[in-house]
C-alpha cells in the first residue's frame, strides 16, 4: 500500500513539477485523467508500459518515478499517514478511514500524524511496567539457554574488530585500540562531565562522536566496555526498540559484544583450554588475563564454556540481601520463580555460595563451596564486589563431576539445601518464632532494579530533553573539549 503511494506521489510531483493538469498528461499517456488520479492517489498500481510512457511524457527516468524516497514534506506525511491507518494500533480504535485530500491542509496533516506518533509512544510507555520487562527478560534468558548463551554471529563481528586493530594476543584490550576501533566507524570517543543522568553514553550520529564520562581510572575496564556497547549499536545497526523485549535483546546484543571484544574467543578459549588441561579453571585468573571486572569474566565464561568446554554450567548475581539480579543455568541447578518464570528480585537459599560468602572475613579471593539440592550437588565459586549503593556475589557454579576442572574443587565447605522446601531457610525456627511473633516492627530497604518501569521517550529509560540539550551543547568541537 504505502509502495504504490510512493510512487503514485512521485508521478504527481514531476507531473506537478512539469506544469501539466492531469488531462494534459493523461492524454499524452492515452488513458483516462480519472484512471490516472487513481495512480497518483495510490490507489491503483501502473503497469510498466504505463510507467514508461509516463517517464517520456514527463521528461524523467523510469527510476526516478520507482524512487520511494518522499519527493516533499507534503509527501511524507501522506505516506506517514497511510502507515498509521494501516497499523494494528490505529485500527483497534475502531475509527473510520480518513482519506488525505487536497482540502487538508499540511498543518492538520502534520497535527494528525503527530498525535499517531504519541499514541506509539504512550503504548511503548504502557508496556514499559515491571511485569512486562519480567516476561520480556524471562523469554530472552529461555533462548538463551537454547542457545547455550553463545551467539556465533556476534562472536565473529567481535573478532573480525578486534583483529583489525592488531589486537591478536591474550591480554588487555587497551584504550588506544578501543579508540580505533570506533574510528573505523567514523567515531571520536570523548569524554565529558556532563552526560545526561538518564544515558550511560551518547552517539551523536550527525557529528561522528561518542560521548562518555570522564577517564577517572586509567585503564579501567567500564569505560572500555561503554565505549564498545556504543560501538556496538553502529556495527549491528540497531534501529530505535519499539518494544521493551527489543530494548533488552539491544542490551543483550551490546554488552555480548562489548565482552566479545574484551576476551575474543580466540584468546579466550587458548586460555581456558590450557586451564581446563591442569584442571585449574578459575574465573578469577581468567578476570586478571584479560583486565576486566569479576562480573564480566564469570558472564563470558557462561557465552563459552558449554559451547566450547563441554561444561553446562549457572551463574548469578545476587545482592547482600539474597535477591537475584541476574541469573542463567543450563546444569540442573532450580532457579528460584515467580509464577510468570522470572528469576530477577527472587530470594535465592540462604546455604547457598552466593550468600555464604557474605559471611567470610577474607573476601579478596573466590569462596568455593559444594551444595547438596534435591537436583544433586553442585560445586560453586563466589567472588564478593562492591557497588556504589551496595555489595554483591557473583557465583559460578557446575554440576559435582565438572568441579574436577576448577581449582578450589577440593574445598571441605559443603551445604545441604532444601529449597524451595520453605523449612529450609524461609521460616525461623520455632524458638525465635515463638519469642518474637508479633513483638517487632521494620521498614523494608526499597531498591532500584534494573527492571523497573522505564522513562517514556524516544529511546526507553533515557530523558528526550536532557538529551537534545546535551547534544546542542556539544555541537562544536570546542564545547566537547572544554567540558
Amino acid at each position: 500500500m504505502v509502495e504504490i503511494l510512493a510512487l503514485g506521489q512521485r508521478v504527481r510531483h514531476a507531473r506537478q513539477q512539469a506544469g501539466l493538469t492531469l488531462e494534459e498528461l493523461s492524454q499524452q499517456v492515452g488513458v483516462t485523467a480519472s484512471q490516472l488520479s487513481l495512480v497518483e492517489t495510490g490507489k491503483r498500481e501502473a503497469k510498466i508500459s504505463l510507467l514508461s510512457s509516463l517517464a517520456s511524457a514527463l521528461s524523467v527516468e523510469v527510476s526516478e518515478l520507482l524512487d520511494e524516497t518522499p519527493p516533499n514534506e507534503r509527501a511524507r506525511l501522506e505516506r506517514e499517514w497511510a502507515a498509521a491507518q494501516s497499523s494494528s494500533l490505529v485500527s483497534s480504535l475502531g475509527l473510520p478511514a480518513l482519506r488525505v485530500s487536497k482540502s487538508l491542509t499540511d498543518e492538520h496533516l502534520s497535527i494528525m500524524v503527530g498525535l499517531y506518533h504519541e499514541l506509539v509512544r504512550r503504548e511503548k510507555l504502557a508496556l514499559a511496567t515491571p511485569e512486562e520487562a519480567r516476561r520480556a527478560n524471562t523469554e530472552l534468558r529461555h533462548r538463551m539457554r537454547e542457545l547455550n548463551n553463545y551467539r556465533d554471529d556476534l562472536e565473529e563481528l567481535a573478532e573480525d574488530l578486534v583483529r583489525s586493530v592488531g589486537h591478536t594476543s591474550t591480554g588487555a584490550l587497551t584504550h588506544r585500540e578501543v579508540a580505533m576501533m570506533a574510528g573505523k566507524l567514523g567515531l571520536e570517543i570523548v569524554h565529558v562531565g556532563d552526560l545526561p543522568r538518564s544515558a550511560r553514553s551518547v552517539t551523536d550520529l550527525e557529528n561522528g562522536r561518542i560521548y562518555l564520562p570522564p577517564a577517572s581510572i586509567p585503564g579501567g575496564h567500564g569505560l572500555r566496555s561503554l565505549a564498545l556497547q556504543a560501538i556496538a549499536h553502529q556495527v549491528l545497526s540497531h534501529p530505535v526498540p519499539k518494544t521493551y523485549e527489543e530494548f533488552l535483546q539491544q542490551r543483550l546484543d551490546i554488552n555480548y559484544f562489548a565482552a566479545a571484544c574484551l576476551m575474543p574467543k580466540t584468546q579466550a578459549l587458548e586460555f581456558l583450554h590450557a586451564s581446563k588441561k591442569s584442571k585449574n579453571l578459575a574465573v578469577e585468573d581468567f578476570r586478571d588475563a584479560f583486565g576486566v571486572t569479576h562480573e564480566a569474566a564469570g558472564l563470558r565464561f557462561m557465552n563459552l564454556a558449554t559451547e566450547h568446554l563441554g561444561l553446562p554450567l549457572h551463574f548469578l548475581r545476587v545482592g547482600d540481601d539474597g535477591l537475584v539480579y541476574k541469573a542463567y543455568e543450563n546444569d540442573g541447578l532450580v532457579l528460584p520463580e515467580d509464577v510468570t518464570g522470572s528469576t530477577e528480585g527472587q530470594i535465592v537459599c540462604r546455604h547457598w555460595s552466593a550468600r555464604e560468602a557474605f559471611v567470610r572475613t577474607n573476601r579478596t579471593t573466590e569462596y568455593y563451596q559444594y551444595t547438596d539440592t534435591p537436583e544433586g550437588t553442585f560445586w560453586e565459586s563466589t567472588q564478593i564486589g562492591t557497588s556504589t549503593a551496595d555489595e554483591f556475589s557473583i557465583t559460578v557454579g557446575v554440576k559435582f563431576e565438572d568441579a574436577k576442572w576448577f581449582r578450589g574443587r577440593d574445598t571441605t565447605e559443603r551445604k545441604v539445601s532444601k529449597c524451595p522446601d520453605t523449612e529450609c531457610c524461609r521460616r525461623p525456627v520455632a524458638s525465635l518464632r515463638d519469642k518474637w511473633s508479633g513483638k517487632a516492627w521494620t521498614s523494608a530497604r526499597l531498591h532500584a532494579h534494573v527492571l523497573s518501569p522505564l522513562r517514556g521517550g524516544m529511546f526507553p529509560g533515557v530523558d528526550d530533553v536532557e538529551l537534545f540539550e546535551f547534544l546542542e551543547v556539544h555541537e562544536s568541537p570546542d564545547a566537547s573539549a572544554d567540558a
